[in-house]
């Protein structure tokens, strides 16, 4: 000890070696740093709850052969956390073999939900552990359990995909938070402009009264509709009861939210949308979940919302794309509160300026009342309509060689004496559409047959699908190599109507950049469909171009998704008494062209639905999409046992040579499966077992895709 104490004299004092308990403490600090966070405990020989020491949670995996509940011990220590409702942590994937003292281990950690606590478990082998209680907050009660079992069911996809969509991620902060106790009901409110509708001042009062009516609302053009939906939520309220509201858009929300606190005052409601950070969105859920809210509007993850007792709950504008999931099982908001207001018994309102197909199926099967304004008010609302069709086009030397036609040219310029002028434009982007100027054969890329378009910052030619550059371009058709616009972008339009009107200022809104709203003074706004602005005031006047490129689309919802995008960009303009004009560019003898002059959405859905009813499409029946590689999909079909009305059509090929894209399916062959109505649950069930089963079989590596209802069947 002496000899290393003389060694060590000779050095420096800043390189004296530590003591041995010094050397302890940088071992163990340094181990601290370095080792990852201990894992949660396997509670190996610990004692058991003494009162219903199994719990049944459901994992977190989301594949359909492993929905279902895995049992669990609840050790002693988690006892009073471990409640149902709650998140937990467990291990999964330990074979049989890995026992040790009478209990499973080993596995890899997983997050889960704690469905339910009993005395006995079902499986009669050893059982892991809870490792750990990962929050005491209940977030899956007993009424959102039944519910997203109940999506996950109809649309043939797991409980562990719904909960996914239903449950926002936990913030700790956002737990912690003190809610206060929730307010008074208010007043039932003035039915307001509801009066303008037949049946709409009854169906306020019903709501004021407790009672639950279920009703299809074509909503006036105007930007009425805001604080018509507030007075129902502050009735149903007024009732004690809880009220939701789902619109597609966080633009949309937010003018509802506007009208709410008008009706209720602040802090009255929640608002639940995905643009909220993850503590701000996670709080306004606990609020509604504790029940300090009583009334919720949000985008499409609201529509599981937990509201208490509620009494209403609203879709507005259920056509929109974005009430459909991207994420499976794929659910419809319309389909999910349908559910709601089945099974809590509640008030259900679908409302729109145009209506759905499906939304006059309600209404025709007796599900729901139809609440419209008279024919009179309607015309006294509504904006006049002009149309400009084929021959228009061909005897107008303008039209040829500008962007507008003479009538739409002419409209503006008046029209921007009084105020701006909405056109609407159905892409995006500077020339997205090119084709042969001879013989009108859209232009393709040699390489990967996708569409080209006109590069604006060079004037060449690339395309859309793999980014290639064309540079000497020839139809495979005619052998002509002069190209036209097909369909002309926003930006592209936005340039020509400038160099037309050179003193007036001209704003564009689309993906990029998406106005909210504008000023009433004169200006040329392009939007592209879906994100017009309001205008102070309304619009003077709507130019509403390339109708055609809506309506010739290959889908069976063509001419009805470009009848909602029209009186959508319509409804902002001003009533025709007041001036206010539409031009729409498309032939004005079909039959959703008629339907726009005539100011009459419903009398068009009603006619495709029963052209629907009498060719068996949907919503008069029901329909799943299967898709994947020919022998996969092959696989598939011989392995699913359908019910006995079950008809399959296809399959046939579907081509994405640019891969696959939001909403399109994947590359391979795609079938449909029919059934009548009454038999969408056996078609569900099938579907969901043949998947499982296949899953189970490891088949996975080879996927084959399921959806009920697509919103796109060709």
């Amino acid at each position: 000890m002496s000899e290393r104490s003389g060694r060590n004299g000779s050095v420096s004092s800043q390189n004296d070696s530590p003591e041995p308990e010094q050397l302890a403490f940088i071992r163990e600090t340094v181990r601290k740093n370095k080792a990852p966070k201990a894992k949660p405990r396997t509670w190996r020989g610990a004692a058991l709850a003494k009162e219903l020491p199994v719990a049944r949670v459901l994992v977190d995996k989301g594949v359909l052969h492993l929905d279902r509940y895995f049992e669990y011990a609840v050790p002693e220590e988690l006892d009073a956390a471990a409640q149902p409702g709650v998140r937990v942590r467990v291990r999964f994937g330990a074979g049989s073999k890995n026992v040790r003292d009478g209990r499973r281990e080993g596995g890899g950690l997983i997050d889960g939900y704690l469905v339910e606590r009993v005395a006995e478990a079902e499986y009669q082998g050893p059982l892991a552990a809870l490792a750990q209680v990962l929050s005491p907050e209940p977030v899956l009660d007993e009424e959102l359990l039944g519910l997203t079992r109940a999506v996950a069911d109809r649309y043939a996809g797991s409980l562990a995909d719904v909960l996914q969509l239903a449950i926002p991620p936990r913030h700790a902060k956002a737990e912690a938070r003190t809610f206060p106790e929730p307010p008074a009901p208010p007043t039932a409110p003035e039915p307001g402009s509801w009066q303008r509708y037949e049946r709409g001042a009854g169906f306020l009062a019903s709501l004021a009264s407790g009672g639950a009516p279920r009703a299809v609302w074509t909503a006036l053009p105007g930007p009425e509709w805001a604080d018509e939906i507030a007075r129902a939520v502050r009735a149903t309220l007024a009732s004690g009861r809880g009220a939701l509201v789902v619109v597609p858009t966080v633009r949309l929300a937010a003018r509802v939210d506007a009208a709410l606190r008008e009706q209720l005052g602040e802090g009255q409601h929640a608002l639940l949308t995905s643009e909220a950070g993850q503590q701000r969105r996670y709080s306004e859920w606990l609020a509604v979940r504790r029940g300090a809210v009583r009334a919720v509007v949000g985008t499409r993850a609201a529509m599981f919302a937990p509201v208490r007792n509620p009494g209403l709950v609203v879709v507005w504008d259920d056509g929109d794309a974005h009430h459909s999931d991207d994420h499976a099982p794929f659910p419809h908001v319309r389909e999910v509160l349908e559910l709601r207001a089945g099974r809590d018994k509640c008030a259900f309102l679908l409302g729109s300026w145009s209506c759905t197909v499906e939304a006059a199926q309600l209404v025709r099967s007796g599900w729901a009342a139809a609440i419209a304004a008279p024919r009179e008010q309607v015309r006294r609302t509504a904006p006049r309509v002009r149309t400009v069709g084929d021959l228009d086009l061909a005897r107008d030397e303008a039209a040829r060689a500008a962007r507008l036609p003479s009538v739409a040219w002419e409209v503006a310029r008046t029209a921007l004496r009084d105020g701006p002028v909405l056109v609407q434009v159905p892409r995006r982007g500077y020339v997205p559409r090119l084709a042969c100027q001879r013989c009108r054969e859209p232009a393709r890329c040699r390489h990967c047959a996708g569409p080209l378009e006109a590069r604006e910052a060079t004037g060449g030619l690339a395309c859309s699908w793999c980014g290639r550059e064309e540079a000497n371009w020839h139809c495979a058709e005619c052998g002509g190599n002069r190209l036209r616009a097909q369909v002309v972008g926003a930006r592209r339009t936005a340039e020509e109507l400038g160099r037309a009107f050179p003193s007036v200022p001209v704003r564009t809104s689309g993906r990029e950049q998406v106005l909210d709203t504008v000023s009433a003074g004169p200006a040329l706004v392009v939007s592209t469909p879906g994100a017009e602005p309001v205008a102070e005031g309304g619009y003077a006047a709507a130019l509403l171009l390339d109708g055609w490129a809506m309506l010739g689309r290959p889908d069976l919802r063509a001419g009805e998704d470009a009848l909602r995008r029209w009186i959508a960009a319509a409804s902002l303009v001003r009533p025709q008494e007041a001036g206010g004009t539409v031009v729409v560019v498309a032939e004005p003898t079909l039959r959703p062209v008629q339907a726009l002059v005539r100011w009459d959405p419903v009398g068009h859905a009603v006619r495709e639905l029963a052209d629907r009813a009498e060719l068996g499409f949907p919503p008069v029946s029901r329909m799943a999409s299967v898709s994947g590689t020919p022998e996969a999909l092959a696989d598939f079909l011989r392995a699913v046992e359908l019910p006995g009305d079950a008809e399959v059509l296809g399959p046939v090929p579907v081509v994405e040579p640019g891969g696959p894209r939001r909403g399109v399916e994947p590359a391979g062959e795609r079938a449909l499966v029919r059934v009548p109505p009454g038999s969408g649950a056996a078609l569900a069930g099938a579907l969901k077992r043949a998947q499982a089963a296949r899953m189970a079989r490891g088949a996975g590596t080879d996927p084959v895709r399921v959806r009920i209802d697509p919103p796109d069947i060709g």
